[in-house]
């Protein structure tokens, strides 16, 4: 069975740990409520603190890149 392409705003993206800059999770969030959010109050959902498990605590993860 073929996946479909999702229609939307929402970019799956993959998160890195700062620290040993191990690739750990994917996730997606939505383009266009991150770009409003910038320009209203300028903050940002990203980075985000998950755990890494070569780590073995609690890190920082920011966005790495866009998948298809």
């Amino acid at each position: 069975m073929a996946s479909k392409k999702k229609k939307g705003p929402r970019q799956a993206v993959g998160l890195q740990c700062a620290e040993c800059k191990a690739f750990g999770y994917v996730t997606a969030y939505n383009k266009n409520n991150e770009t409003l959010m910038k320009q209203t109050s300028g903050e940002s959902t990203f980075p985000l603190s998950k755990y890494c498990k070569r780590c073995k605590k609690h890190t920082t993860h920011k966005l790495m890149k866009k998948l298809k």
